[in-house]
C-alpha cells in the first residue's frame, strides 16, 4: 500500500494564529493538488514557539486554546475535511484544569482528532508535559504516532511508540541553530546570518546544512526511523524565531532510515513522498524488535538517581543531554 505523505516547514509568525493558519491552509491546498493524504507541520506552528519562553502564565494562558474545542482545532478538522488529508500541527493547549501543553493536533478527514501532549516540555515553568504516548489508527489504513521535538531524542520514546504499533511517526520540530551546552552538539547560528541571506545565500545555506543543522540530524534522526521500523516525517520551523535560527532541513524517511525526499532550500516549502507501506514487515527494525529480550530490560524502568526535570536537563550546566 501506497501512502502520499508530505511535511513542512516554515517561518511562523510569533502568537499570530489567523497569519500561521493562513500559511498551513496555503501548503494544504498545495498538498492536495499533489494528491497528498497525510501531511505534518511543525511543533507549536499556531502559536509560535520560541518567543514563550518569555511570556508571563497569563499571556501564555491567553495564547491558548481547548484542545479539541478550540478554534484552531476546528480550523484543521475543516481542512482535513475539505481536502480528504490527515493534518499534524502543533498549539498551546489549555486543558480543562488550567494546565499547559505543547501540544500536537492530529484531524483526520473522518471527523476523528488526536493530540499528543510533549513529554519533555521544557520551554517555560508555567507548561507541563505530558504523561503518555499517542499512537492511533488513521483512514490511510495505518497507525500513526506522534513524538515532539526533544521526545524523538530519547531512544525509550520512540521505541515505545512503535511497541504500540506505529507505522509513520510524525516528528514535528522547533530545532537547529540552538546554543547547546553539549561541546559537539548544535551550535547557535547568528541571526544575522538569516537577517542578510538575500545577500549571501551561500552563507545561510551552508549554516543550516552543516553541523548547526542537518548535519546534526542526520546523527540519529534515521537511527529513529530504521531501529523502530517506522517511517518518519519531520517537519520543523525555518528562519529566526525570536533570538534563533531554525534549520528547516523537513525531511521524509522511510523505514530503514533512507531519506526519501528533503527539503535543500532555506525557505518555506513542502516536500512530498511516497511511502511504501509494503516495507515495514521485512525491515530491519521490524526484525530485529521480533528478537527482543524484555526480561532483560527492566534496567530501562528504574531511576538511576540522575535524572532531571526537562527544564533542569534542558537549562542545567551540570546536564549532559543534547539541546532538543
Amino acid at each position: 500500500m501506497i501512502v502520499r505523505a508530505a511535511t513542512a516547514q516554515f517561518q511562523h509568525t510569533p502568537g499570530d494564529k489567523q497569519a500561521n493558519l493562513a500559511q498551513v491552509t496555503t501548503f494544504v491546498k498545495s498538498a492536495a493538488e499533489q494528491d497528498v493524504r497525510l501531511m505534518a507541520f511543525p511543533e507549536m506552528c499556531l502559536t509560535g514557539y520560541w518567543h514563550v519562553h518569555k511570556l508571563d502564565r497569563d499571556a501564555i494562558h491567553a495564547l491558548a486554546e481547548e484542545v479539541p474545542g478550540g478554534p484552531s482545532t476546528a480550523a484543521l478538522m475543516q481542512l482535513a475535511s475539505d481536502y480528504q488529508i490527515t493534518i499534524g500541527a502543533g498549539l498551546i493547549e489549555r486543558a480543562t484544569d488550567g494546565q499547559l501543553y505543547n501540544t500536537y493536533v492530529v484531524a483526520m478527514p473522518d471527523g476523528n482528532v488526536h493530540a499528543h501532549r510533549k513529554l519533555h516540555c521544557f520551554i517555560s515553568a508555567h507548561m507541563s508535559s505530558g504523561d503518555r504516548y499517542t499512537v492511533f489508527d488513521s483512514p490511510l489504513g495505518c497507525k500513526l504516532g506522534v513524538l515532539i521535538c526533544w521526545d524523538n531524542n530519547l531512544v525509550e520514546n520512540a521505541r515505545a511508540t512503535a511497541l504500540l504499533g506505529a507505522d509513520i511517526l510524525l516528528a514535528p520540530h522547533q530545532t537547529g541553530g540552538t546554543a547547546s551546552r553539549s561541546p559537539h552538539a548544535m551550535g547557535r547560528i547568528d541571526p544575522e546570518v538569516w537577517l542578510e541571506r538575500e545577500q549571501n545565500p551561500e552563507r545561510l545555506a551552508a549554516e543550516v546544512n552543516g553541523p548547526k543543522g542537518r548535519e546534526w540530524l542526520l546523527r540519529w534522526l534515521p537511527a529513529r526511523a530504521h531501529d523502530n521500523g517506522m517511517f518518519v516525517l519531520f517537519a520543523n520551523g525555518i528562519g529566526l524565531d525570536d533570538d534563533e535560527v531554525r534549520t528547516g532541513n523537513a525531511m521524509i524517511l522511510d523505514c530503514y532510515g533512507r531519506i526519501v525526499a528533503e527539503v535543500d532550500e532555506p525557505k518555506d516549502a513542502i516536500v512530498v513522498a511516497d511511502l511504501d507501506l509494503s516495507l515495514l514487515d521485512k525491515c530491519t527494525g521490524r526484525r530485529w524488535i521480533r528478537g527482543r529480550r524484555p526480561e532483560l530490560y527492566g534496567l530501562l524502568t528504574e531511576s538511576q538517581g540522575g535524572e532531571l526535570s526537562p527544564r533542569e536537563a534542558r537549562f542545567s550546566d551540570a546536564s549532559t543531554e543534547e539541546n532538543p
